[in-house]
């Protein structure tokens, strides 16, 4: 991100394998006796959550604060402990436990997430408890880093563009160095950041809840440690919603091609909706307006704009704007005006909002008949992998502002949402081609990538660079999550979704078999329950009262269900 935009404090260095601390009280260990037959896990398995009102100026006055403790290595539980920063909205009538939610990423602080956009939850608190929880690595939960300057800057200059692909090898020994200062910024806690090791948090949580299943509600990266967690603990799944179905098979590079895939159609969806307005800056043809996009791209690329900064401002960040503008139907009328204001002004003002991340945005106006755009709009991917040298459009998460009462902002490290989606992507993966592979591949995924979107095609190509320099990950999610015998859960995939696109769901689904009931929701932007009434309403459905649409089941846009 441009460096102008920063007003962080200086990081405040600490040690990782203890925890950030919240203003809030309690949630100890009890003592136990350990054993000589293996791993003794009692301790974390009956510990008891303190909870206390979250402190602070604009915070929700019903949110309360607390924490867990997990191991840090579940194989050597005495080696270390973490503790998990954890938010919660009481249930309103009769509870019949706790929900768990996780918001996605991976990277996302489920604390922060839950204080900003609680109130699209809150007609869960009719039979729940409604938890979120910061995964381990993650904003309050023994963050990780890779130090001062590494995602931005000079760094960000070099990755992601057609030089960069010209010369790989240069940008494979940035990323080892990269690589390098992550593992020596973060702690021990780099080493067990992965998904496996979130799902067995999960079970902790889901003890220390005092619930004997875990309901749980999951978004976009959050689906696939649904799905993990349903894999390791089938017999203590209870009522499980996955929105914005990840995939748990396809290696970076396909993820890749089905990423860029996935936001040109969400992009094709938007220039429909534009040249439908007098004021679309491409015309009133979507052919032609699509092909305008392909060449302002090629154009930027070739001769860079300067921005009010003095920065320049590239085809590529032209992308990134576009990538993030394009996460919710809400800001697609800022996107517009934004991009009229670039190709008719010649003005990046606008557009660099996006660039930034949303840090910077106003509340765009809502689409006619539209519900309020909500901070959360502005938030990133929750799937999105980028390259952490990579000057993305893809912002921190929403860690509050110093004086909110979740902690204090300077414990978190500024760059630790990139931080920790990449490690805990490449935690979850156990392929590592050498440089010589890289290289080789290169060549043939360029026109992969081209064709399945010749707008974000290049941008998306630096995925396949991602996990270089990096140990290998598991094995276990591709190999073992299939086939699962617990309770039905409920897979809601959006059509239009860039970040997760919907054949993710039917092989998903396909994936986990006869326990897997979808819901395809026939709109846009990335997942459905907070935008689609009719998902919002049949999801809460199954949640509250176990109540399940038929599989291949349908919502229309909102008005046409």
């Amino acid at each position: 991100m441009p460096a102008q935009q920063s007003t962080r404090p200086a990081l405040r260095r600490r040690a990782l394998v203890t925890a950030v601390g919240l203003t809030l009280l309690g949630g100890g260990l009890p003592t136990a006796a350990a054993t000589d037959s293996g791993p003794d896990l009692s301790r974390f398995h009956h510990q008891k959550i303190t909870w206390s009102p979250c402190r602070g100026k604009d915070v929700p006055r019903d949110l309360e604060c607390g924490k867990v403790t997990v191991p840090l290595d579940y194989a050597k539980p005495a080696s270390g402990t973490i503790s998990l920063a954890l938010a919660r909205y009481r249930a309103t009538g009769r509870s019949r436990g706790s929900l768990l939610l996780n918001f996605g990423g991976p990277g996302g602080s489920g604390v922060s997430e839950l204080a900003l956009g609680g109130k699209d939850f809150m007609s869960l608190t009719n039979g729940y408890d409604v938890v979120s929880f910061d995964p381990r690595g993650v904003g309050r939960s023994a963050p990780v880093t890779c130090g001062d300057g590494l995602y931005g800057g000079s760094a960000g200059a070099q990755a992601g563009t057609g030089n960069t692909l010209d010369d790989p090898q240069a940008v494979l020994g940035l990323l080892r160095k990269v690589a390098q200062a992550c593992a020596q910024h973060s702690g021990p806690v780099l080493r067990h950041i992965g998904t496996v090791d979130a799902a067995r948090d999960m079970d902790v949580i889901r003890q220390a809840l005092g619930d004997k299943k875990l309901n749980y509600l999951g978004f976009s990266y959050g689906t696939r440690l649904g799905a993990v967690y349903a894999a390791r603990f089938p017999g203590r799944v209870g009522r499980m919603a996955l929105d914005g179905v990840d995939t748990l098979t396809e290696p970076l590079a396909e993820q890749g091609v089905a990423g860029a895939a996935g936001q040109q159609v969400a992009l094709d969806d938007f220039v429909d909706w534009c040249v439908q307005d007098i004021a679309c800056p491409f015309g009133q043809d979507a052919r032609t307006a699509g092909e305008q996009i392909v060449q302002l791209v090629r154009s930027l690329d070739e001769e860079p704009m300067l921005t009010d900064f003095g920065e320049q401002f590239t085809g590529q960040d032209l992308v990134a704007a576009l990538s993030q503008g394009l996460y919710s139907e809400k800001l697609w009328p800022l996107l517009e005006r934004s991009l009229a204001e670039l190709v008719e002004d010649g003005s990046t003002g606008g557009i660099m909002q996006f660039v930034s991340g949303g840090s910077a945005l106003p509340v765009p106006v809502p689409l006619k008949g539209g519900p309020p755009v909500r901070q959360q709009d502005l938030l990133p991917s929750r799937r999105q992998t980028v390259l952490p040298v990579r000057r993305e459009g893809v912002p921190p998460p929403s860690v509050p502002r110093a004086g909110s009462g979740l902690g204090d902002e300077a414990d978190i490290p500024a760059d630790n949402f990139a931080a920790a989606l990449v490690a805990i992507n490449c935690a979850d993966d156990p392929d590592r081609p050498g440089a010589a592979q890289v290289t080789k591949d290169l060549s043939r995924l360029r026109a992969e990538y081209d064709q399945a979107s010749p707008v974000f095609g290049e941008y998306r190509l630096t995925q396949v660079l991602m996990c270089y320099g990096r140990p290998k990950g598991t094995a276990y999610i591709r190999d073992d999550v299939k086939n699962l015998t617990g309770p039905k859960m409920l897979l809601v995939g959006t059509r239009g979704d860039p970040a997760t696109p919907y054949r993710w769901t039917v092989e998903t689904a396909k994936r986990l078999g006869s326990s897997a009931v979808v819901l395809d929701n026939r709109g846009d932007g990335h997942t459905g329950y907070t935008s689609s009434k009719c998902v919002h309403g049949k999801v809460d459905d199954f949640l509250l009262y176990g109540s399940l649409p038929p599989n291949g089941s349908s919502c229309g846009p909102d008005g046409n269900d």
